[in-house]
């Protein structure tokens, strides 16, 4: 039985912000792909229903963490269902992605928790049921939960999957976090990109809309950023607070990473188009 599975951290190839929504909500437009880095949830099912995180994060009660979160509402859902077996975990988790990246790392839990006891427990919903529920944890976690490079719209639940180049990347943590709301919260956050069709958006050169905004309230990002630029085309990932550069080769990749400044964290990982997490789970 597999007991360790792969919760991958993912890029946000480019982010447009389209429109602003009557709730409040923004209109995307944005390119997924995957990260063969990550965290590592290592889950073991129990004979009763208790969901067990042994890993708690501090500043974080377990019942507001999306692992037991997610835990929880497959459960509660398979009950509705006339599920009848045991629905508990022991889980634990080896946290790599940084809080507050734009790595995905909550969501990319959220959804390895969802497919690997659904798995596990054999109560037999589909990636599109998974997706549903997902959405309610975040709106990142059903990209996660299908498994495969995507084209965003909407607030990001309206994919289209993808097959863009797999380059190699640097991905560097200016050791700030980002709070989302404090983004999209910015009243100068550009908010009318014309919306443009996928097959017009992967000509023109990648960008993200967030950035300018990143770069304006967090001086570290803004550094990573002007650094990495001397080096190859960089941008912010998400609502940052990581940013990354994409190379064609990994030696490129390192061999920039080894002159980082000191206060500059980072790793180099191979962009793919099919989730590590699914990898694993045909396998």
């Amino acid at each position: 039985m597999m007991r360790r599975w792969p919760s991958p951290a993912k890029l946000n190839l480019f982010l447009y912000i389209t429109g602003r929504r009557p709730d409040g909500y923004h209109d995307l437009q944005t390119l997924f792909q995957f990260l063969d880095y990550g965290d590592t949830l290592d889950i073991d099912p129990r004979a009763d229903d208790q969901i067990r995180l042994l890993t708690p994060v501090d500043g974080v009660a377990d019942e507001d963490n999306l692992i037991v979160r997610a835990a929880r509402m497959l459960a509660a859902k398979a009950r509705d269902n006339g599920f009848t077996g045991p629905l508990g975990a022991d889980i634990a988790i080896d946290k790599q992605l940084p809080m507050g990246g734009g790595l995905g790392g909550g969501s990319s839990n959220a959804a390895t928790t969802l497919v690997a006891l659904n798995h596990l427990w054999k109560t037999g919903f589909s990636d599109e049921q998974l997706a549903q529920l997902g959405v309610t944890l975040g709106a990142d976690v059903p990209v996660f939960v299908r498994g495969r490079a995507a084209f965003a719209e909407g607030v990001g639940e309206l994919l289209t999957f993808v097959e863009p180049a797999e380059k190699w990347y640097l991905v560097a943590h200016p050791g700030e976090s980002i709070s989302t709301p404090v983004i999209f919260g910015d009243p100068d956050l550009p908010r009318n990109t014309p919306k443009r069709p996928l097959k017009a958006l992967l000509k023109c050169e990648f960008s993200n809309d967030c950035e300018v905004i990143a770069r304006k309230r967090f001086r570290k990002v803004d550094a990573a950023l002007s650094w990495l630029l001397e080096y190859a085309p960089s941008r912010l990932t998400g609502t940052g607070a990581c940013v990354f550069a994409e190379f064609d080769t990994e030696s490129a990749a390192r061999q920039v990473l080894k002159q980082a400044p000191e206060w500059l964290h980072g790793f180099v990982a191979k962009g793919v188009n099919r989730s590590p997490l699914h990898q694993a789970l045909a396998e």
